[in-house]
């Protein structure tokens, strides 16, 4: 009997710490989104103004500045996450014609207000590519811990979901984007 009960004893807490484990993974997940998303909200702060420095210069480049303020508003309306990263990496393409035509522009590329959301714009990459390298990093973790046996058995019972991974969907936007800011 006593071995019977300590036996029972040592599943319940082995399956309280899977459970345990299982849920600090998670959280990490979300935290490493929430990392994502404080960073695409400073990056879909920074386009009006970008836009705005750019509409007096590219006044019949009108569709790509009308698309990158319809993707803006795409990504900031995304319910999953999954939609969320569709919409940004077309918003991530789509800014790079941005710079592509600007290069056409010389009074453009040489105002300063340009050359400083250029600069926050490739400091907010920067800080968009750490997090999301964090983030897929902690989907990894999950993933693996949800499938791995015997932690397969309670993330099956008590529901636990995979991560989706932050990934670029199109191979051109694999490339490093060319930003140049010097006149």
């Amino acid at each position: 009997m006593t071995i019977f009960f300590f036996s029972l004893l040592a599943l319940a807490v082995a399956l309280i710490a899977v459970y345990n484990k299982l849920i600090r993974l998670r959280n990490m997940k979300d935290e490493g989104w929430s990392g994502i998303d404080v960073q695409l909200k400073r990056r879909s702060d920074l386009i009006p103004n970008l836009l705005e420095s750019v509409k007096g210069y590219m006044g019949h480049e009108r569709g790509v500045l009308e698309e990158i303020t319809e993707l803006r508003t795409r990504s900031m309306n995304a319910g999953s996450i999954g939609d969320k990263i569709a919409a940004e990496s077309a918003l991530t393409q789509t800014l790079g014609r941005l710079f592509a035509v600007a290069e056409n522009y010389p009074d453009l590329k040489a105002s300063q207000n340009f050359m400083d959301l250029q600069a926050k714009l490739a400091e907010i990459e920067d800080q968009i590519q750490m997090a999301r390298r964090y983030y897929n990093g902690t989907v990894r973790n999950l993933n693996v811990g949800i499938e791995t046996f015997p932690n397969s058995i309670v993330a099956k019972y008590f529901n636990f979901q995979k991560g989706e991974f932050f990934e670029i969907e199109d191979e051109g936007d694999r490339a490093v984007p060319r930003v140049n800011f010097q006149p």
